[in-house]
């Protein structure tokens, strides 16, 4: 990542954040979307010219404790702080190994196992390296099924799949952004970005809002053409041995109208699991 990365990402929280949302009273007419650069300091704490160099890329290696002195004045959660220390090259890891592309057969067999719920494979692209019978057949409406970020964003199928597009499209965006702050040099992703910036103007203005989330535990609700409305919840975890692919797994709440619609997806008759090249 580069200084001009740092003061982006600076400039995008000040910009969402008012006065009052910080406890600080506002006089007369502002300027500039968000906080000034003055009340962030004082939030935090600091020199304003400091932290003006800081957004300027003028000053480089600030430290642990001036980071955390910003996160908190900018109200950062965890996943925004972590994104924060890797642009300022100051969190460990920048040595990570490149992700892994191919999906090992224990994990095509544990995806195989999942008969009854979808299940995939995703690197920090969000290429669908693998996925089991329930998830090829849940994401049918799409024409292509190789990258939930370009299903997302360029599939008109989109708008219908997800009964909230707007916050799908978020969370793709927030994502990607959580993977850039954790490996800035993936070619994979990089190409990505660069595709999506210029196919689709509603992605290039949420890449430029700087919002920051990686996937842990949330609700989809979508609308399935053949099913109807899903609401189901997903978890994510990250593959032992292979850097940078994460397990998706989907599932509903027990004897709940989506738990009906997913045994009736299973029922449709759906292809075996495959694997996706990258």
């Amino acid at each position: 990542m580069t200084s001009s990365d740092l003061g982006d990402f600076l400039r995008a929280r000040r910009a969402r954040l008012r006065p009052g949302d910080v406890g600080l009273a506002s006089y007369g007419r502002r300027r500039v979307a968000g906080l000034r650069r003055e009340e962030v300091a004082v939030l935090a704490g600091m020199n304003s010219d400091y932290y003006a160099r800081l957004e300027q890329g003028r000053e480089r290696g600030p430290s642990s404790q001036v980071l955390d002195a910003i996160s908190a004045a900018l109200r950062m959660d965890e996943a925004a702080r972590e994104h924060l220390f890797r642009l300022a090259g100051t969190a460990p890891g920048g040595d990570r190994p490149q992700p892994r592309e191919a999906v090992g057969a224990a994990l095509r067999q544990l995806l195989d196992g999942y008969t009854s719920t979808p299940a995939f494979v995703l690197n920090p692209a969000t290429d669908l390296l693998a996925a089991n019978a329930m998830a090829e057949a849940l994401f049918s409406p799409f024409a292509q099924r190789d990258n939930l970020a370009r299903m997302t964003f360029l599939d008109p199928a989109a708008r219908r799949f997800f009964v909230h597009p707007d916050r799908a499209a978020e969370a793709v965006v927030a994502g990607l952004r959580h993977a850039t702050g954790l490996d800035p040099r993936y070619p994979r992703l990089l190409d990505l970005v660069r595709e999506l910036g210029s196919a689709s103007a509603d992605f290039a203005g949420l890449w430029s809002a700087h919002t920051v989330r990686g996937k842990t535990y949330e609700t989809k609700e979508l609308d399935h053409p053949d099913i109807g409305r899903l609401s189901l919840t997903f978890q994510s975890f990250d593959v032992r041995g292979a850097p940078g692919q994460q397990l998706v797994v989907y599932h509903a709440e027990p004897e709940s109208p989506s738990a009906r619609g997913l045994t009736l997806l299973a029922r449709l008759g759906n292809p075996p699991a495959t694997d996706r090249p990258s």
